[in-house]
């Protein structure tokens, strides 16, 4: 990786303290070294790169902690309906015809969009079948990511016969990517055992999920409380709401991340504090799709861990965590008043806090010495950001900002993006195979 010297930034750092500094950052094999006054000048330091910020924004890069890459294709089949009926007449029939070189597409053109505006880590979860091309996507682009294949083992209703996967296959298959991807290129690429949501699995595959992640030391990624018809099935079927139930077979634990987490009980906010259990907040899906507002004050304030996310583009047509950001940040004020969810409770839940939720914080989520170099350089000196005297920094990135401020892009100390150009994807080649991928898809569905 070599070593680079970012020179001149306004660093954002994100560390305990919420420092902002102005300075250098001297990044040597992917980690930060040192930051701050002209590091390197005195030491005899010689990088082999050296990037000129000119006193732009500097930022640890964005960390989405709930993400759907293989339906990045959907993009627009799914607009105006409800969760269940989203699921059962797009979704899932859409992901039911996936192959394995749209998968790969549809990873390509979600991960292009997210380092554009600023993404650097994700936790991801793919469809039943293909995800050895989804990380070959993540391979190849220098995303960091924690991802595994969707595991959907209960039989019958509205799921297609394609997705409907036996119970021993599904964990063996599990298994097998967790062993060939879990720590791939040092660390960069992790595996996390992907339970869609209680409604599609079985008891039996549940369990084994929350053994195999003990042994493994993994996360365990699903949804959860995110749609009141959902938690009415999973009350019939199980005879608790869903938290409950998960916390009665042992799954609820500090490896454990919810996805939406909207409609919780006081019982199950109190599961969630106990065990550790992480939550992730999904303002646009859950706004699209006309789930609810999840009570996020309140979640922080009973000290969980809480990460943003996306979604799926299907579900939200954007991957953007500025929106997100902006979302977080204003949508709680109507019932809990306007000075809830400020600007700096929000950055954070977009970095650090991300990092938390993963396991990650030693390692991402703050420019801080030791830290992998994961940075995302913002031009903040246009129209919709001024004026900047006396302004506050972080109302600043959070209320004006937007993705097209994003011009450079470092992961794992690798520019990746450059100039608003990812470097590592090849973005003509990936637009014109995604219109032919879901051109293909779409006549595989065809009756």
């Amino acid at each position: 990786m070599g070593n680079t010297l970012i020179r001149n930034a306004l660093m954002m750092t994100m560390n305990e303290a919420g420092d902002v500094l102005r300075g250098d950052v001297r990044i040597v094999n992917g980690r930060i070294t040192a930051i701050g006054g002209s590091v390197g000048v005195d030491d005899g330091f010689v990088p082999d790169e050296v990037y000129e910020a000119d006193g732009r924004v500097l930022l640890p890069g964005f960390i989405q902690t709930h993400v759907h890459l293989c339906q990045t294709l959907f993009r627009g089949r799914a607009d105006d309906m409800e969760l269940l009926d989203w699921l059962r007449t797009r979704i899932w029939p859409l992901e039911a015809v996936h192959d394995e070189e749209s998968v790969y597409v549809s990873a390509l053109l979600g991960i292009g969009e997210l380092i554009q505006s600023g993404t650097t880590t994700l936790l991801d979860m793919e469809t039943v079948h293909y995800t050895d091309a989804a990380f070959r996507a993540m391979a190849e682009s220098g995303i960091r990511a924690i991802s595994g294949k969707v595991m959907m083992d209960r039989k019958g209703g509205d799921v297609p016969q394609a997705l409907q996967e036996d119970t021993g296959h599904s964990i063996q298959e599990s298994v097998a990517l967790l062993r060939k991807w879990h720590g791939y290129d040092g660390g960069r690429l992790q595996y996390a055992f992907c339970p869609r949501f209680v409604v599609s699995c079985t008891e039996e595959l549940l369990v084994a999920v929350r053994d195999l992640s003990q042994e493994h030391d993994v996360l365990v990624h699903t949804h959860a409380s995110e749609n009141r018809g959902e938690i009415e099935l999973v009350q019939r079927e199980t005879g608790l709401r869903n938290v409950a139930y998960l916390d009665s077979i042992g799954l609820a634990s500090p490896r454990l991340v919810l996805a939406h987490s909207i409609w919780l009980d006081d019982a199950e906010r109190d599961i969630i504090k106990r065990t550790g259990t992480k939550v992730t907040h999904c303002p646009g899906s859950n706004l699209k799709l006309a789930s609810g507002i999840a009570d996020i004050p309140a979640l922080l304030g009973d000290g969980v861990h809480v990460g943003i996310g996306a979604d799926g583009a299907p579900c939200n047509n954007t991957l953007d965590m500025f929106q997100e950001m902006r979302l977080t940040a204003m949508i709680h004020k109507v019932h809990h008043g306007p000075t809830a969810m400020d600007a700096r409770t929000v950055l954070r839940m977009a970095t650090i806090g991300g990092a938390e939720v993963l396991g990650m914080e030693r390692d991402i989520g703050s420019i801080e010495v030791g830290k992998k170099a994961d940075l995302v350089l913002l031009d903040l000196n246009k129209f919709h950001c001024f004026p900047s005297y006396d302004a506050d920094l972080y109302s600043r990135v959070v209320y004006s900002a937007g993705r097209g401020d994003v011009q450079s892009v470092w992961i794992d100390g690798r520019l990746v993006m450059d100039g608003r150009i990812v470097k590592t994807i090849d973005e003509a080649s990936v637009l014109k195979q995604a219109d032919e991928a879901i051109a293909r898809l779409l006549a595989r569905m065809s009756p």
